[in-house]
This record gives structure tokens, C-alpha cells and sequence, in this order.
């Protein structure tokens, strides 16, 4: 119970933050490349935490993990890209990142009847997961 909560306070102020900055006109270029590495780690790290469990393989986690280091690295290096511009997270990259909340948040949720719902919703999030960073590297060429 406890994990969920701190996990749960985590990923409520995570989006809270991101809201203020938005409704505040506070989004740097800075925020855009360090609130979506943040949320990488956050995820990564408690998915990490759950392999250990033996409450998700590991090869799931492997498949996150590889998207997000490409599209992390693809963002921040012009080289690999047509515009220098820094892109913030579209519709795609931000669902995503709320489909690995939602499943990490029931996976660690202390009610036995959910395992079934946590697990489909985790392998909900493996194919968003890859299907956003498709998009997004489409989205790349135009």
C-alpha cells in the first residue's frame, strides 16, 4: 500500500506541475526535454522494481525501455532530425505515459481482483508505447 501511495503522489504531482507550467505560460525549453526524462525514469524505474517482484517480465520491460531511449535520444539530437527545435511530448507520447501510469498504479494496487486488468492494461501500454513513438518519428519526416 505503501509503494502505491508514494507512487500515486508522485505521478498526481507530476502532472500538476506540468498544468501549472502550461496554464502559467511557464514551458521552457529546458522543461521540454527534462519533464519527459523525468516520467522516463519514474516508469522505468518502478517497472525495473516490478521485474524484481516477478509482477511483469522483463522482456516487456526491455521493449519500453528500448522506445524510450530512441525517441529520447532521437528529441534531443538535431543531427537526427531535419529541425533543431526541441519538440514537447504530442497527444501520442503524453497517452502513453498515462496508459504506464495507470498500469504501474495497478499493478502495485494492493486489491488481488485487479491483477488481471493490471496486466492487460500493462501490455496495453508496451504496444501505445511503441505505437506513439512510431508516430512520432512519422511525424519527424514531414
Amino acid at each position: 500500500m505503501v509503494e502505491f501511495s508514494f507512487f500515486l503522489i508522485g505521478a498526481l504531482t507530476d502532472w500538476l506541475d506540468g498544468y501549472l507550467a502550461r496554464r502559467l505560460d511557464q514551458v521552457t525549453e529546458l522543461g521540454k526535454v527534462l519533464d519527459p526524462l523525468v516520467d522516463k525514469l519514474v516508469v522505468l524505474g518502478t517497472l525495473i522494481a516490478l521485474v524484481e517482484l516477478r509482477q511483469v517480465p522483463a522482456w516487456g520491460v526491455f521493449l519500453i525501455l528500448t522506445r524510450e531511449l530512441m525517441i529520447a535520444g532521437w528529441r534531443v539530437n538535431p543531427q537526427l532530425k531535419k529541425s533543431s527545435v526541441i519538440m514537447g511530448a504530442n497527444h501520442w507520447g503524453k497517452g502513453k505515459t498515462v496508459v504506464q501510469l495507470l498500469a504501474i498504479a495497478l499493478l502495485l494496487a494492493p486489491l488481488p481482483e485487479l491483477k488481471l486488468v493490471a496486466a492487460v492494461t500493462f501490455w496495453f501500454s508496451v504496444a501505445l508505447t511503441w505505437i506513439s513513438g512510431l508516430v512520432y518519428l512519422w511525424g519527424q519526416e514531414t
